[in-house]
């Protein structure tokens, strides 16, 4: 463009809102410097900073859609190295034992460990003439005017065993991307302001993953097998393709029920699944690692939208935000919806704090209902359980139960877990219709 915002942004966090936003904010500043405290640019193994990034992870729908525009040729991409890219509603999706109808949704689908999608992009983003990596170096605070009322930069220190002392940078943007561990509110208080209300969802989630060798005959041609936890069946697990040669697994348990991290008792409870397809890929399959297992106690969100006032020039977004049950898959497509809101600021002039804050709010709320709603419905999961809750779970049970046979249903399905459309569109007459046709009870896990 002709004309910049500013001079310098600083983007705090080099994982994939961090990097997304750095793509974003080279169109607007001269100058964009990303910190983090981890080496990250062309790794492409899990990294001290993203303890989860060795699970299961994908990238679907609207976020594929949002991705294509901040970096042309995406999914060209991804199917010339090889990754596994295919359509969201042609996988295998089981709830209560009963696989869904499959239809075709137009909706894209990669698979791919984490690891592999953040190298991509940070590369991508490594390689625009005014973007920067500043590697290495751990962030001590905000420099913010005499009065505080506005960010002018970042106190920082190189954590390589020869560096100098602390050293100050200079913005005119500051962006926190530093994920669930963000010090914004402890620096914003600091600063004289009230630090967001924060909300949690406890659900002592546990995913443990295996990778194995992939054989000509597992999945059938199928990317993936999404087997989804429900109230009468709440343990999980996903099983796909990450390459041309190497499948993964991820099996999931709340509230302490965790998969175990022994062989035994990881095919076990593979085996303990209301639906045999996982157990029955993986009995005689060559492992490639050992059940490695990752924590998530609650999902968090912290209310900046709600403040009444917060310094300029300082933007919060992705997992400082708004941390989400990985469950879902939501994370990476919500990052991709902020970092386009943060694009229709930046072309406006310098994003007012308050008014960016408000939109982030408004693009998580609809993922934060779907988790934390859907999350409701676990029997011994604490929280209130309103009259929207309950029917809301109760309705969904019954979506569920109907994209067995009705591929509409599917459809319409994914169409809202991808964030394509609302909640409220699973509303609609035709899969209202799909919903009150009568239904046969579930049936139990695989013998």
């Amino acid at each position: 463009m002709s004309q910049f915002v500013g001079d310098r942004a600083v983007v705090l966090g080099g994982s994939i809102a961090g990097t997304f936003s750095a793509r974003v904010l080279s169109e607007f500043y001269r100058d964009v410097i990303v910190v983090d405290r981890d080496r990250v640019v062309s790794v492409n193994r899990p990294r001290r900073g993203t303890p989860h990034a060795g699970h299961a992870h994908g990238l679907h729908a609207r976020g594929c859609l949002i991705l294509e525009e901040l970096f042309p040729n995406l999914l060209r991409d991804m199917l010339h190295a090889k990754l596994p890219v295919g359509d969201l509603g042609e996988q295998r999706w089981y709830f209560n034992a009963r696989p869904f109808r499959s239809t075709r949704t137009g909706l894209p689908s990669v698979t791919a460990q984490r690891p592999v999608l953040e190298e991509y992009f940070r590369d991508k983003v490594a390689a625009l003439p005014n973007v920067t990596f500043l590697e290495r170096t751990d962030v001590l605070g905000f420099l913010s005017t005499p009065d505080g009322r506005e960010v002018t930069g970042v106190r920082l220190r190189s954590t390589a065993a020869d560096a100098a002392s602390a050293f100050n940078l200079d913005a005119d943007l500051l962006v926190d991307a530093t994920g669930r561990g963000s010090r914004t509110p402890v620096w914003l208080e600091e600063l004289g302001y009230e630090r967001p209300v924060e909300q949690r969802m406890t659900i002592g989630l546990a995913y443990t993953t295996r990778l194995y060798r992939r054989r000509p005959d597992m999945l059938n041609g199928t990317q993936f097998i999404n087997c989804i936890a429900s109230r009468e069946f709440p343990r999980g697990a996903f099983y796909g393709q990450v390459d041309r040669t190497t499948c993964i697994v991820s099996l999931t348990g709340i509230l302490g029920d965790h998969p175990p991290i022994d062989p035994g008792g990881f095919l076990a409870f593979a085996r303990s699944l209301p639906v045999a397809d996982v157990y029955e890929q993986i009995r005689h399959a060559e492992p490639l690692s050992d059940p490695v297992c990752f924590r998530f106690p609650a999902s968090v969100r912290r209310h900046y939208e709600r403040l009444p006032r917060l310094p300029e020039r300082l933007l919060v977004l992705g997992d400082a935000v708004c941390s989400l049950n990985p469950n879902y898959s939501q994370g990476m497509t919500v990052a991709a919806m902020e970092v386009m809101a943060l694009h229709r600021h930046l072309s406006r002039g310098t994003p007012s704090t308050i008014a960016f804050m408000r939109d982030v709010g408004r693009i998580v709320d609809r993922p934060w209902f779907i988790s934390t709603t859907g999350d409701l419905k676990y029997n011994g999961m604490a929280g209130r359980r309103g009259l929207t809750a309950r029917m809301g779970n109760a309705y969904v049970t019954r979506l569920h139960h109907a994209a067995a046979k009705d591929p509409a249903v599917t459809n319409a399905l994914m169409r809202v877990a991808g964030l394509i459309d609302r909640p409220t569109a699973l509303m609609r007459p035709r899969v209202l219709l799909g919903a009150l046709r009568p239904q046969k009870p579930g049936t139990g896990p695989a013998e």
